[in-house]
């Protein structure tokens, strides 16, 4: 769903400038952040970046540490969920 801003919810927006705006839900005293949709699209892309580093390093960590499954036992469970025959050794 898409809404149209107020006039003084436009006004308060363009006097902010890039910053966005700050306004509050009257019903539920939540704050929400009004803010332009590529600076939004940005922000979601950098997080999700920062949290595909964080997961690849836990990752690296738990590899290095000896925890974690072996490809081979990964292939393993693999072709046993999928009724594939078993690797010959």
């Amino acid at each position: 769903m898409t809404l149209k801003l107020s006039k003084d919810l436009s006004d308060a927006l363009h006097a902010n400038g890039s910053n966005g705006l700050e306004v509050v839900d009257p019903d539920s005293n939540r704050i929400y952040f009004v803010v332009d949709a590529e600076i939004h699209r940005q922000a979601m892309e950098a997080l999700r970046r920062q949290q595909d580093r964080e997961a690849i390093a836990r990752g690296i960590a738990e590899m290095e540490a000896g925890e974690g499954t072996s490809v081979d036992e990964a292939f393993e469970e693999i072709r046993a969920n999928l009724n594939l025959p078993q690797r010959r050794q």
